[in-house]
């Protein structure tokens, strides 16, 4: 990023936590993200809105240069994992080692304390203000909890993401045809499956139609079912009838996708990439053994046995963090709005349960952000 760059994007925080103002003894935060080349920037950010303990970056999307200057800025790195927050007691020691007796703003991307969330607002010697998660997975894991002990401040959802979703399909796409193309493969007249029509999968979906691929969708959901096909794409009605005949499978549900014995029914050469992380799009560990793997192109693996074999992009994890997965300066938009959501948690107020910021806000975020990057 250009010296200039820098400026202006520090500077675009630097307002957003002046309008976003925490109290005068801000919370404690727990921050876990993308350690993406643009992510410093917003490092700083929630460090300016809240008392900035630990960054936790996600594994699959670590740069090594960003890690190595968050941490040379002088913020903690600790390694994640689902496991540290799997076990209620693991998830307690380590909250408590970072954060003992203190108000504390947990910021997520993927659901990551869902599990322990509960024994985090009972056990904790603090106090557990809420949470803010960015991810529609994320947010499917805090809505299916029996009851959530804190507030939850979702975004995942938020008008402002929507250019995020539409540009990161734009990124999957992208990558994808990339990897195809390293080994002499292209997108055109390929017939392609997209499994799951949310915005991310619809946003695949639209893009991989404009590049000349014949498009089926499949969704649990029968009010997705019958968007697909109202702009104009075949609908599996099971998702073994759209596997048999795809070329290309995309899985943009953030959970379980495909299991061990569907990729079995995968049509030969096939090809296989997700928009998320092999632990929640794929059950990998439950592919039958006789299945050989075999690196064939750089980050391109073959899964081989007899009579059947498809390629694995990325190692199933998701695959636009090949090229950085950037969205641009829209990504903003969304860092702003954690933000916001940390300033609301800490001043209080918000009862358990899931909530949204107000258009109010979001609006402020908006013109601010086209003051900065609307030029």
């Amino acid at each position: 990023m250009e010296t200039s760059e820098r400026a202006r994007l520090d500077a675009y925080f630097g307002r957003i936590a002046s309008r976003f103002a925490p109290p005068a003894e801000p919370p404690v935060a727990l921050l876990i993200t993308h350690l993406l080349p643009e992510r410093p920037a917003f490092v700083r950010g929630v460090a300016a809105v809240t008392d900035l303990r630990t960054v936790l970056p996600k594994p699959k999307s670590v740069h090594t240069e960003v890690l190595r200057e968050i941490e040379g800025s002088g913020y903690v790195c600790d390694k994640l994992s689902r496991e540290l927050f799997a076990d209620p007691d693991r998830a307690v020691g380590y909250v408590e080692a970072r954060a003992a007796g203190r108000p504390v703003v947990l910021l997520d991307v993927g659901g990551y304390f869902a599990p322990s969330l509960e024994a985090l607002c009972d056990r904790f010697s603090g106090r557990i203000l809420g949470l803010v998660e960015d991810t529609e997975n994320g947010h499917r894991r805090y809505a299916g909890l029996d009851k959530l002990p804190c507030s939850v401040v979702s975004v995942a959802r938020s008008p402002l993401k929507e250019p995020e979703d539409f540009l990161v399909g734009q990124s999957v796409v992208f990558s994808t045809e990339a990897l195809m193309r390293s080994r002499g493969d292209i997108l055109h007249g390929r017939t392609a499956l997209v499994i799951g029509f949310g915005k991310l999968g619809s946003s695949i979906a639209r893009l991989l139609h404009a590049k000349g691929v014949r498009v089926t969708v499949y969704d649990t959901d029968p009010v997705r079912r019958t968007q697909a096909l109202s702009q104009g794409f075949a609908v599996a009605r099971a998702l073994v009838e759209g596997l048999e005949g795809a070329g290309l499978v995309l899985c943009a549900t953030g959970a379980l996708s495909l299991r061990g014995e569907d990729f079995g029914r995968l049509r030969n050469g096939a090809y296989v990439a997700t928009v998320t992380s092999s632990e929640d799009e794929l059950e990998l560990a439950s592919l039958p053994d006789v299945y050989e793997r075999a690196h064939v192109g750089r980050h391109i693996t073959r899964y081989l046995t007899t009579g059947h074999y498809f390629y694995l992009l990325n190692g199933g994890n998701a695959v636009n963090f090949l090229h950085g997965a950037s969205v641009g300066p829209f990504i903003f938009l969304v860092q702003a709005e954690i933000l916001a959501a940390s300033a609301v948690l800490a001043r209080g107020g918000l009862g358990p349960g899931l909530h949204e910021i107000g258009p109010e806000e979001r609006a402020a975020i908006a013109a601010t952000w086209l003051d900065y990057f609307n030029r």
